[in-house]
């Protein structure tokens, strides 16, 4: 039986495992390695701590998260996989109460995001 999220070292395996999978898929992968060449340290380092933050009420997380994806060429699909490559993830690593949250603020937070893309785009 897998555990839970409890500490920073579980939010950076939960990071590390689906941005490693991201980064080889071939829907999401062409996007996030272009736009992230040359600073996926910087951005594994900021979704520690957004997740941290997020997950764990420990507060280390600062910054705007929607605006750095506003202009991304995406669309459903790409969510989509996105939500699948998460919760696969966390699925395999973990379970219980904290796992389950990050399925569901993931579900919402995709879901915000595409609203907000295609707002921006018809506007």
């Amino acid at each position: 039986m897998s555990k839970d999220i409890e500490h920073l070292k579980d939010i950076q395996l939960l990071v590390n495992t689906f941005y490693g999978r991201v980064q080889q898929d071939d829907l999401i992968g062409p996007i996030f390695n272009e736009r992230l060449a040359g600073k996926w340290d910087y951005h594994l380092e900021k979704m520690y701590a957004f997740w941290q933050t997020v997950l764990l009420e420990e507060h280390t997380y600062s910054g705007r998260p929607f605006p750095p994806h506003a202009k991304l060429p995406v669309h459903q699909e790409h969510f989509e996989r996105w939500k699948e490559i998460f919760n696969r993830t966390v699925d395999e690593l973990f379970e219980g109460k904290i796992a389950d949250e990050a399925k569901w603020r993931a579900e919402r937070m995709a879901a915000m995001f595409l609203s907000k893309i295609e707002y921006f785009r018809g506007n």
